[in-house]
């Protein structure tokens, strides 16, 4: 079993809280440095970068986990993620389909820019990408799940757009693959004050929207080799495959 370095919760310039610099190409050269193994791509709604992302990563031997953060109708964020472009397609057309029509105010959310491998602005989406789609928590996960994927409900300790802040607390019967916390919490400290989550697998990551940020904070993921398929048995712990979080 051999271990990896996995930073799964990372913006680019497609989400209008990310910043400038947070091109493909830099995001790439950033998790090179840091040694990370697995990179997730969790722009808001939108998973327009994770193709041309996922092409540089694999030239320096890096996984890419395509998805996209998506915000439910209780305004709580999700990760969702899949192996296959097709099934990130598919996706990607059902929240078009869900995504209010809202203007995009560049000046008070920032730019929401599609760009190329040459950092070259190829795209800019008009709508508000941060807009919370019409369905709810539980049709998300039967939508992911009928594309092969995986889903995770984001941050869930944080104060904003997480189970905790919309729900009041997070459903011991919720559905889904993990839970994500976020670096101001550690796993055990969690789990005290949350015991009836403890079967949970839990992941923690940077949710950067810096370059400075990314790999900040990352997980230990022990798998045989490189793969989706061996990042679906470490989320679920299965055959000796498992997660651990650094802090």
């Amino acid at each position: 079993m051999q271990c990896y370095k996995a930073d799964l919760h990372i913006h680019t310039v497609l989400s209008p809280c990310g910043d400038l610099e947070m091109s493909p190409t830099n995001i790439v050269s950033k998790a090179k440095e840091l040694g990370l193994n697995i990179i997730g791509i969790a722009d808001h709604n939108c998973t327009l970068h994770d193709k041309l992302i996922s092409l540089l990563a694999q030239r320096e031997g890096i996984l890419v986990i395509k998805g996209a953060e998506v915000t439910s109708k209780e305004e709580a964020h999700c990760l969702c993620f899949f192996e296959k472009d097709e099934e990130v397609e598919k996706f990607q057309e059902w929240l078009d389909e869900l995504l209010p029509k809202i203007d995009l105010n560049e000046e008070k959310f920032g730019y929401q820019l599609v760009v190329n491998e040459k950092e070259e602005i190829i795209d800019q989406k008009p709508y508000l990408l941060t807009s919370a789609i019409s369905a709810d928590i539980d049709e998300i996960y039967e939508k992911v799940h009928s594309l092969n994927g995986l889903f995770i409900p984001a941050h869930v300790n944080r104060g904003a757009n997480s189970l905790t802040s919309q729900l009041g607390f997070v459903p011991p019967d919720i559905k889904a693959d993990a839970l994500e916390i976020s670096k101001h919490v550690t796993k055990e400290n969690f789990i005290k004050k949350n015991a009836y989550l403890k079967h949970f697998q839990f992941i923690q990551d940077s949710d950067a929207h810096y370059v400075h940020i990314i790999g900040e904070i990352y997980c230990k993921l022990f798998m045989e080799e490189l793969t989706f398929s061996e990042f679906r048995k470490a989320i679920h712990g299965e055959q000796g495959r498992k997660v651990e979080n650094i802090i």
